[in-house]
Order: C-alpha cells, then structure tokens, then sequence
C-alpha cells in the first residue's frame, strides 16, 4: 500500500492519529481533515516536517474534496461519553452528512473506504459477547443515542453505497481502546481512572463497578485497523480485546499500576450504560489473522509515562 495518498477523517483525535503514524510507517502520503472540535493538533505536532502528512482544518459536515486520493479512512466523530454528551447534535451530523461527504470523495475518485464504527451498535446487549451479526439493543431516543444511533447510521450508509455505487468499503467495530494520546477528561473509563489515581483523588466507579468492558491497547487496535484495511471484506468486523473485566477490576489495575493510595468512591450508573460489552473476535482471527496479546495492566504500564506527563500539564495550567 506504498506511495499511495491517504484521507483520514478526524486524524486529530485520539484513534485517528495513531492510525496516521501507521499509514506514514508504511509508505502512504497522508492528508488529515478535522475540525478540531475533539481532535487536537498536539496530537499530530510530531509529523509537522514529514513531506508526506498534510492537515486541513475543515469541517466534513461540508461537502470538501482534497483532490485525488486512494483510500479514504473515515474516522471523524466525538467519541467519548462526555464529548458526545456536549457535542450531541455535530454527533449527528458528522456520523450522517460527514460519512455521506467522506463517502461522495471516496466514490468521486474511485477510492477504497474505510469507516471507524463502534461497539455501541449493540446497545446494552442481551447477547454475550457480541458477535457481528448481533443486530444490538439500543435505546433509540436515550442519551447515549446521538452517538449509538449517528454510528449505527454511518453504516447503513456505507452499505448503501457499496451496493448502489459499488464502492469497496470496510466497516470495524472499535471496541474500549486506551493509551497515550487520550484526553484526560473525556470520562472514558482508563482515563477516569489514571487521572483520579496519579492526582490523589477517589476512583469514581459508577454502580456496583460489576458491569464488565473490555480494553486493547492502542497499538495492538490499530494493527487490526490496518489488517481490516487490506482485506476484501465488507460487512462489519469486531476490533477489540476479549478479555472481560469488571470496572471495579479496572480501578484495582489503575490503583496497583500507578501505586496510589486512592480509594473508590461509588456513584449512580448513568442511563443506559451497558452492563457488559465483550467482542466475539473469531471473525478477526479467521479473517485477519488478528488478535491482541497485550493484557491489560502491562497496557496501563505502558501508558503511564504518558498520562502522568498529561496530568502534570493540566496542573500548570490551571
């Protein structure tokens, strides 16, 4: 996939950036579109003298074309509870008019297409672990439904134009992802946690700290990205770790990888909140080859220099 030119939508954010260093690791020419609403261009200051990157700030919920390219990667959307939380209606209209302009440039210069879908496509789900073809249990009017439902629609529309445009398009399914480049207050769980930890502060663990998630690290999902992204599949394929833990594992993990002395501190669990979220990954290993290895507390150490450099800045800032 050498000396080809690359879109990728959203490269600010956390996930879109990594993938971005993955792109120029193997040869491509990258142009990044974000509007900065979540991405930040700290996260992307490193490639600032590569002849091959180039960023644009722009909104995608515009009609925009950056000229020929040959594979568009559409990663633009909020993606945590708190920025979809605030930012529930560019939630919508990116996951909707974004992924329609991302699509029409990918159609445009006969580019292949790849689009970053979630694990909140299966709601709060009532099948364990969800497979594929586990069409969700989701509250269409709740909360967490501008993100869950702008989502869900992102890849109805990706199948629309591969079967009306004949478009060759990817679609993974991102499960719990975390390491450096996170924002500390996005209200993700591992940030939450190693925020509140490193400042001395209560672990918030809403409810019981019962309901289950499953973290990869980043590199390790974005290995997966780029597999998916060479493939010749087309229906949706679960990245993610299948290793299950509770919240209040979790925070347990946090407080031993950090060695703080916090305690935790239970809080109601917020509407619609999924009791337990574990991706079947047989798909991903048969097809790609794929699965992940790091577990979760050599993952925590791995990005501990990292947040606790994030949780000094914030400091001084303030």
């Amino acid at each position: 996939m050498s000396l080809q030119r690359a879109l990728v939508t959203g490269g600010a954010g956390f996930l879109g950036s990594h993938f971005v260093d993955a792109l120029l690791g193997e040869g491509w020419n990258v142009i990044v579109v974000d509007n900065l609403l979540t991405g930040r261009r700290a996260n992307l200051e490193h490639l600032s003298h590569d002849p091959r990157f180039e960023f644009v700030e722009l909104d995608i919920c515009e009609p925009f074309d950056v000229g020929k390219v040959d594979y568009v990667f559409h990663f633009a959307s909020p993606a945590s509870p708190v920025d979809y939380s605030v930012h529930g209606i560019p939630t919508l209209k990116v996951g909707s008019l974004g992924t329609f302009h991302a699509l029409d440039v990918a159609h445009n210069h006969d580019a292949k297409y790849f689009v970053s879908s979630t694990s909140e496509c299966y709601g709060d789900p009532l099948e364990h672990p969800q497979k594929e073809t586990y069409w969700g249990n989701v509250n269409p009017i709740g909360p967490r439904s501008v993100y869950d439902e702008a989502k869900r629609f992102t890849e109805a529309v990706t199948m629309a134009y591969r079967r009306y445009h004949n478009l060759d398009t990817r679609i993974v399914r991102i499960f719990n992802t975390y390491g450096p480049r996170m924002q500390l207050n996005d209200g993700r769980v591992v940030p939450n946690f190693m925020k509140q930890a490193l400042r001395g502060e209560d672990l918030t663990v809403y409810g019981d700290g019962s309901q289950t998630r499953s973290f990869c690290y980043v590199s390790e999902e974005i290995d997966g990205f780029m597999r998916l992204a060479k493939s010749d599949e087309h229906l949706p394929v679960n990245i993610g770790n299948p290793n299950e833990f509770t919240i209040l594992e979790c925070a347990q993990r946090v407080l031993k990888v950090t060695g703080s002395k916090s305690r935790i501190r239970y809080e109601p669990r917020p509407q619609d909140d999924p009791k337990q979220r574990c991706p079947d990954i047989t798909k991903a290993r048969q097809l790609l080859g794929w699965e992940p290895k790091i577990d979760l507390e050599a993952g925590l150490r791995m990005s501990l220099d990292y947040f606790k450099k994030a949780v000094a800045e914030e400091a001084t800032t303030k």
